[in-house]
């Protein structure tokens, strides 16, 4: 991710031994890698929601054009689309069962 080698981390390390000293560093390290994580998770959270809408997005459009063909005669990936969404409206229309 960050392109750091061997070397590099080990003079990061020896500079934090340093600066530190070697009660506190544990902490520090265990202190980066937790916001590290943090910060990940929501990169990966961004980038699920930033998809997610791209496809609602795609939808929608396919949805427009399957519209302005009266829905006949539809291309495949058009198709899928509208058939996409009758799923997902048929699972809103449905109780919730109780399992």
């Amino acid at each position: 991710m960050f392109d750091i080698g061997f070397f590099e981390l080990l003079i990061i390390a020896v500079i934090g031994l340093v600066v530190l000293g070697p009660e506190r560093l544990p902490g520090a390290i265990r202190s980066t890698m937790k916001t590290v994580r943090s910060v990940k998770g929501m990169a990966s959270g961004f980038r699920q929601e930033v998809e997610q809408q791209f496809k609602i997005h795609e939808l929608h459009e396919n949805l427009k054009k399957a519209e302005q063909q009266n829905l006949e005669n539809l291309s495949p990936e058009l198709q899928k689309s509208v058939d996409e969404l009758r799923e997902a409206a048929k699972s809103v229309q449905k109780p919730y069962s109780k399992e």
